[in-house]
């Protein structure tokens, strides 16, 4: 007998003919995910399994945020014996209240009783042991499965995982990564697509301090947990923003400043083999984010430009970014780029005409180049 970790995978079930790369990918990044602590992995019919693991709760914690898995299930794993079943079912019963179930499932054919009659006689000798505890086989608090398969693994319970496409299978993308609450939340949200993800970030130094960039660089790693670790660009952005407050209409400055910004982004997206960008831009939810200013801005974008959180309200993003652990460093007071030189009042349905008239004005290409030669590199794995 020992502790197991059975691992559910979801929409890869959905997969057809390609299905075996995807797993292949899937079990390949749960075996990096728990290599630090030692664990095996190894799939047999149709599961995902962890074992000889010193620390299987921390192990958990790891195998919860690979993409591809969509719950991880403590479990025992012993022979095939029905009264050691019985003896083990009724212990990890014991201390629980209210109502119960047993699942059973047998693949093994060959096993002599079948899943109704499993689920009779473990749920008798449960009852027995635990006279506390009731059979509800509709709405039970407790559900206790067994499953006959090559050993016998039981569970009762699960803990949740992120779920999504396994990481590397959606190709790879550059993220605009602010200091704010919405960017990593749109990393995340591709990320679970199975795409891999780098950031860029504006820095405006001494306009954004260097908690600032600190900041930026925490939410990597926090993004990075999910994905092996993530790779930042951090960009010189204060000799834009100068030149663009110097020489440029007011009311248009953050346009202009997010046009240099998609610019930039795509050189090093291209340097990167990235095919897209990534930002957390919603719908409204600020004046340089109407559908015309986004228009404008991606005016400038030579390759796909994906926005997740378009269509979600502020409530909806905070709450995502509680559950993948950002929230509580997006929040932190330190400003970054984006409120530098904000215009008291921003056009909000700029037109391309204007901007590009007021771009005339600067050395486009040379602000960029500029920019490009000053990027300097955060790896998070080296902090992790």
């Amino acid at each position: 007998m020992r502790d197991v970790l059975l691992l559910r995978f979801g929409e890869v079930h959905l997969k057809g003919l390609n299905r075996p790369y995807f797993l292949r990918k899937l079990v390949d990044n749960v075996r990096r995910a728990v290599e630090p602590l030692g664990g095996r992995v190894w799939m047999s019919d149709s599961r995902i399994y962890v074992s000889d693991c010193p620390d299987m709760e921390a192990c958990a914690q790891r195998v919860r945020r690979v993409f591809g898995i969509l719950g991880v299930c403590p479990a025992v794993e012993m022979e095939k014996d029905l009264e050691a079943i019985c003896k083990q079912c009724a212990r990890m019963a014991e201390g629980l209240t209210g109502t119960f179930k047993v699942i059973a499932r047998r693949s093994d054919k060959s096993f002599p009783l079948d899943s109704m009659e499993l689920q009779k006689i473990i749920g008798g000798r449960v009852l027995e042991a635990n006279p506390h505890l009731t059979v509800d086989v509709h709405r039970p608090d407790h559900k206790l499965n067994v499953e006959i398969r090559d050993h016998c693994y039981i569970r009762l319970h699960e803990v949740e995982a992120v779920g999504g496409l396994p990481m590397g299978t959606g190709g790879k993308a550059m993220l605009l990564l602010s200091g704010g609450i919405d960017s990593p939340v749109a990393g995340f949200q591709v990320m679970k697509r199975g795409v891999r993800v780098q950031a860029v970030h504006f820095f405006s130094f001494p306009y954004t301090s260097e908690r600032a960039r600190e900041k930026v660089c925490e939410l990597a790693r926090i993004l990075g947990e999910y994905a092996g670790g993530m790779l930042v660009h951090i960009v010189p952005f204060t000799e834009i923003q100068l030149e663009i407050h110097e020489k440029c209409p007011d009311g248009l400055g953050t346009v202009l400043m997010r046009r240099f910004m998609m610019r930039i982004a795509e050189r090093i997206a291209r340097a990167q083999g990235c095919g897209a960008l990534i930002t957390g831009e919603s719908l409204g939810q600020v004046a340089s984010q109407t559908m015309e200013a986004i228009a404008a801005t991606d005016a400038v974008a030579g390759m796909p430009v994906f926005r997740p959180l378009i269509g979600l309200d502020k409530l909806e993003i905070t709450d995502i970014a509680a559950r993948i652990g950002t929230y509580e460093t997006s929040i932190l007071p330190y400003e970054d780029c984006c409120t530098v030189f904000t215009p008291r009042h921003p056009v909000t349905k700029p037109r391309l005409a204007d901007l590009v008239k007021a771009e005339a004005r600067l050395d486009v290409e040379g602000l960029v180049e500029a920019a490009l030669d000053g990027v300097t590199q955060y790896k998070s794995w080296e902090d992790s």
